[in-house]
């Protein structure tokens, strides 16, 4: 039943009683001291409760017996065993024939006795292994007052090999089972159903199966012996019963058995079925969150089952705390702790050449007068349709929809451009004439993350050597939708809106530019998206950018850096966060090198969280009688990766055959800031020609 993930879960059934309806207990036998209630009776006529069989013992002690470390344990160990002896006064001793007469015997009247004194001492479960023909309507209410109290009953199924169990079980398919009754099978060691047990067939809903194949436990002379029916597989169950409300008592009789029997293995035919009903009592999963999970004392719901909190991009990188811990509340409300951090998915690294490279594109463009406009088109084959300008590798990933920018110029000194899905920074470039080495992979100013730009427009207005340039951009940041399988694409859109103040200023062949410029993100942080779970962050961001760029004599040199400053805004619980980010990038070219070709060297830090994290306030205690949380606590996200991403790119361009042949070479030292991640290196080969 795989019981170890109760143990390590410190459930022993301590406090729980566990009301055992049979033929005694051995009252010599050590496996049960100090455990055995004083609740226990003879309630048959007999004089003692002590076991003249065996078979009361062998349940008791499959159900509660010791954990001592030497021979085998009950599954409850430590709980309490309430001894209900029913067998007829003198029936144990009259030997069992190959018909199956003789042996002990038991009055329905006892066994009702007895479910009511169970009531009585407080049990929260009543093991019956026992069977027979159909149960009379008074022990069918005794069950229904046990099971109103919320007190599970388990029944055995019968040992005939049958397609149904005993009529004795028919009690779990009638109202007075109140959802809290479970009619216990046998199989063995290899999930195979007993040849001898009864199967689940019209029991099949309410029917779990559990090893009743040669059970040890020790008979009425505290000898061991191996055991099997379905006598043996009940008390297992029972024990499961005794575990679970132990470790979760707020569980009501119903919830637990609902609960043993969702999480049950499924063997056999797929789902409910005839032969093993709900499958084998698996307490692996029973001690593991069921159904939607949410944070205790809020309503965010976390992912147990595989799925992730969220998804980080590229600037965090492959940062990982060392735990994040949090309560969190199953569907049955049972309080589990776990680490939010170790189910931060990361989003793999864009392939950037791929990107660039992707589709046959003509550019098109004209001017009239002071109006100039630009449009970018792809090529089908039934004609042309219009498409994203691709600038750079990451804006590939955008929307496939109409894509240009339209400029006019006002006045001698002031300029205007207006852009659908084109980014803001392009545009800035176009209009104050700024020349670019053309690099593919090491680009000196982008964003950091995946993002498709909608509309954007740009001002620029020159004072003498000065130059001023306001940007605004709208668009949408693109981060995983769900667990991404090798190469896959499904993007979650959320929006964005970027703001930047630009100037410039011309020191002889020298260009100084500085910039600062304000990102907001409403449902993402630098790119990475957050489940409730964590907060669901977006984040303020302000960028300061400061380069210069040398054009002299075919040479040119440049140099830019940019630091950042994040401010995070965490919603639906307490916290708060900061990020200091970094980028910078640096180049050399030359044109004219063997007459009209040009050759370049770039390297580059994209945007990388350098320090910082979220410092959330979680709940870490869950008390179960308040239902309330008993602790809060601040715990540390840390969002800045140990991998260091770095491109060097070395370009080449020379005339071919009317058109111009680009070459590139790049390496990718950490790609999206992952230090496990191998160097990604490639290379490209493009030709472009005007008509």
């Amino acid at each position: 039943m795989n019981a170890l993930a109760a143990y390590n879960a410190n459930a022993t059934g301590a406090g729980a009683g566990i009301a055992v309806i049979d033929s005694g207990i051995d009252l010599a036998s050590a496996e049960f001291e100090g455990r055995l209630s004083s609740a226990s009776q003879a309630l048959a006529g007999n004089t003692s409760i002590d076991d003249a069989d065996g078979h009361g013992t062998a349940v008791a002690f499959t159900a509660a017996g010791r954990r001592n470390g030497a021979g085998t344990h009950g599954v409850a160990y430590g709980a309490t065993v309430i001894a209900y002896r029913v067998d007829r006064p003198g029936s144990c001793a009259e030997p069992e024939t190959d018909e199956g007469e003789g042996g002990c015997r038991f009055g329905t009247d006892a066994i009702g006795a007895g479910v009511d004194a169970a009531v009585t001492a407080g049990a929260r479960v009543i093991n019956i292994s026992l069977g027979g023909s159909e149960m009379p309507f008074s022990l069918q209410q005794a069950i229904g007052r046990a099971t109103a109290a919320g007190i599970v009953v388990v029944i055995a199924a019968g040992n005939d090999g049958t397609d149904n169990p005993d009529p004795f079980t028919n009690v779990a398919n009638t109202p007075n089972a109140n959802g809290a009754i479970i009619v216990a099978g046998s199989v063995g060691t290899g999930d195979g159903v007993s040849s001898f047990s009864d199967k689940a067939g019209t029991g099949a809903a309410t029917y779990l199966a559990a090893v009743g194949e040669r059970v040890r436990a020790p008979n009425a002379d505290n000898l061991p012996r191996l055991w099997s029916g379905t006598s043996f597989a009940a008390p297992q169950i029972s024990g499961a019963v005794a575990l679970l409300a132990q470790a979760f008592p707020n569980l009501t009789g119903a919830q637990i058995v609902s609960l043993l029997l969702s999480t049950a293995r499924d063997v056999g035919a797929p789902g409910v079925d005839p032969v093993y009903g709900r499958g084998i009592l698996d307490l692996t999963r029973a001690f593991q969150p069921v159904g939607t999970s949410t944070v205790a004392g809020a309503t965010a719901t976390v992912s147990t089952t595989g799925g992730s909190t969220g998804w980080t991009s590229a600037p965090i990188g492959d940062a990982r705390s060392l735990g994040v811990g949090a309560v969190i509340l199953d569907g049955f409300e049972r309080a589990f702790a776990i680490d939010l951090a170790q189910s931060i998915g990361r989003a793999a690294p864009a392939r950037p050449l791929g990107n660039a490279l992707t589709g046959v594109t003509r550019h098109t463009s004209f001017a009239v007068g002071g109006t100039a406009v630009a449009i970018t088109l792809q090529p089908t084959r039934t004609g042309l349709t219009l498409e994203p300008t691709r600038l750079t590798g990451r804006d590939a990933d955008a929307a496939r929809a109409i894509a240009g920018s339209i400029t006019q110029r006002l006045d001698a000194r002031t300029s205007v451009a207006f852009g659908i899905r084109q980014s803001a920074a392009g545009m800035s470039a176009q209009l104050g004439g700024a020349r670019e080495p053309a690099f593919l992979i090491a680009q000196s100013d982008a964003t950091g993350f995946d993002t498709a730009a909608g509309s954007s427009m740009a001002v620029r207005h020159r004072l003498g050597r000065l130059g001023v340039t306001a940007t605004a951009e709208a668009g949408a940041v693109l981060s995983p939708r769900g667990r991404l399988m090798p190469g896959a694409r499904q993007w979650q859109r959320t929006p964005y809106d970027r703001v930047n103040l630009a100037v410039d200023r011309q020191f002889g062949p020298v260009i100084a530019t500085a910039a600062l410029t304000r990102l907001g993100e409403r449902d993402t942080l630098l790119g990475s998206r957050l489940d409730a779970a964590l907060g669901s962050p977006g984040g303020t961001s302000w960028f300061a950018d400061a380069g210069a760029r040398l054009d002299s004599g075919g040479w040119t040199v440049g140099a830019q850096y940019r630091a950042g400053r994040t401010d995070a805004r965490v919603r639906g619980m307490t916290g708060s966060g900061k990020l200091n980010t970094n980028a910078w990038s640096a180049d050399v070219g030359k044109t004219g090198v063997f007459g009209g070709d040009s050759i370049g060297l770039r390297i580059a830090q994209p945007l990388r969280v350098a320090s910082g994290g979220l410092d959330l306030t979680l709940p870490t205690a869950w008390h179960y009688a308040t239902r309330s949380v008993g602790t809060y606590s601040t715990q540390r996200l840390n969002l800045a990766p140990t991998g260091r991403e770095l491109d060097l790119e070395a370009r080449y361009a020379f005339a071919l055959a009317g058109g111009a042949m680009h070459t590139n070479l790049y390496w990718r030292r950490d790609p999206g800031n992952v230090a496990a991640l191998a160097d990604d290196y490639g290379a490209a080969l493009r030709w472009s020609f005007g008509f």
